[in-house]
């Protein structure tokens, strides 16, 4: 398993999409910077900081060009919960394989329970990763304010 590194394109991965459906990455942000946020589960405060965090800033995220979606392996109605509880906008998988996200994305994962380790990208508008935060344990994650300024800044120099 390794890494996904800056220029690399985001390898293509498709998520059950809660409510229906799927989330194909990276085609679903196509066309505009993109954040995907690979979170440990409802159970974690620190990944419902993140995801609340981002939907805070979605006025923010959205005026800067960015599209944002979040997965994990939570079931579907618990991902509904966190959808629910949060009042998310963006996209939400749910049900991965924890094992076959790993070795797509170099993502570390906790042996059991069995749960992806947060993980999270910040893609260009072709799908081609910029910043990728790979962590091993609850802290160390992608910030909402940090993508903005960031994509803000790549703006200024295109």
């Amino acid at each position: 398993m390794s890494r996904l590194q800056n220029g690399e394109t985001f390898p293509s991965l498709t998520v059950p999409a809660v409510g229906g459906g799927t989330i194909a990455l990276p085609g679903t942000l196509a066309g505009s910077y993109g954040v995907v946020l690979v979170y440990r589960g409802a159970w974690c405060p620190y990944c419902q900081a993140q995801l609340a965090g981002f939907q805070r800033a979605a006025e923010k995220l959205a005026a800067t060009g960015i599209k944002v979606v979040a997965f994990s392996v939570d079931d579907e109605p618990t991902s509904a919960g966190t959808i629910a509880r949060h009042k998310l906008s963006f996209p939400v998988g749910h049900s991965v394989d924890a094992d076959a996200v790993a070795e797509a994305l170099g993502a570390y994962i906790n042996a059991e329970p069995h749960y992806l380790q947060t993980t999270g990208f910040l893609l260009d508008p072709e799908g081609k990763v910029l910043n990728a935060v790979y962590s091993s344990g609850p802290i160390g994650r992608l910030v909402a304010e940090d993508v903005i300024g960031m994509v803000a800044y790549l703006k200024s120099k295109a």
